[in-house]
């Protein structure tokens, strides 16, 4: 089958714009980056994402929207009333029995921030009480507790 003239013309001028786009992109792209690093874009990015904000901007919880939301003080924040509390909470707003998605998914991400900080902190005391270092025989720093044991 035949093409004919203006089938070939309009052919070149296809491949032509591919070729100049194959080169303008790239370069296009190289100027959009030194632009960002120019005004502290890439910064500001390297920031929020240090803080716990994902690529949509949108930042982790806190902590204390994380009590509030399971119902505790920071007191009461053991990992037995956090499971207590999210059990609870997570169940009385099942989507099956006309509950809240949007819910759900605070509890939830409440729960896991606050089991993060609850490692934390036991973590913490653990090093607290027992945070002497001793050298072990190969000249690497060993926790007394992991040495005993």
């Amino acid at each position: 089958m035949a093409l004919g003239p203006l089938g070939k013309i309009i052919a070149q001028g296809v491949v032509a714009g591919i070729a100049v786009l194959a080169r303008a992109l790239p370069a296009a792209y190289a100027q959009a980056l030194n632009n960002a690093k120019k005004s502290g874009a890439d910064k500001a990015a390297h920031e929020a994402a240090r803080k716990g904000a994902s690529f949509l901007g949108k930042s982790r919880m806190a902590k204390d929207e994380a009590l509030m939301v399971l119902n505790l003080t920071e007191g009461e924040a053991t990992a037995e009333a956090i499971q207590k509390q999210y059990d609870r909470y997570f169940e009385a707003n099942a989507v099956d029995k006309g509950g809240s998605f949007y819910l759900q998914s605070k509890i939830y991400r409440a729960k896991e921030l606050l089991d993060d900080y609850v490692q934390e902190k036991n973590a913490e005391n653990l090093k607290q009480k027992g945070g002497k270092e001793e050298m072990s025989v190969d000249g690497d720093k060993e926790d007394k507790k992991s040495h005993d044991k």
